[in-house]
């Protein structure tokens, strides 16, 4: 898929909030974005204000990285590919109920200290 289209960066941006509602993407990649999302507002940038059109490429190039390093996936959510999230309907559930089950060790001391 081109990366670099604009229609599919607009895409994968718009995705983002599908990402953070999502319960099991990990921690690490909300807190990218999150941290993306501070970097906008911090009162410094590697470009200062004072060039005023040159200070948008610093926030526009960290977007940018952002969305490139998670493209895999917000992909899975523009897509229309991710399916409906069950983690918080079967939550402390079991889901094997009434299974009895045996350990079958047949294994001799050779084939264990092997």
């Amino acid at each position: 898929m081109n990366f670099w289209s604009f229609r599919v960066i607009i895409s994968r941006f718009k995705a983002i909030r599908f990402m953070m509602a999502d319960k099991t993407v990990p921690k690490t990649k909300k807190a990218l974005i999150i941290a993306g999302i501070v970097y906008l507002f911090l009162p410094f940038d590697l470009i200062p204000a004072m060039v005023f059109p040159l200070s948008l490429i610093d926030d526009v190039f960290v977007w940018l990285l952002i969305i490139w390093y998670l493209k895999k996936e917000l992909d899975v959510y523009w897509t229309g590919e991710k399916g409906k999230d069950l983690s918080r309907k079967y939550r402390d559930k079991s889901m094997v109920d009434d299974v009895e089950f045996e350990v079958d060790d047949d294994r001799t001391e050779d084939e264990e200290n092997a």
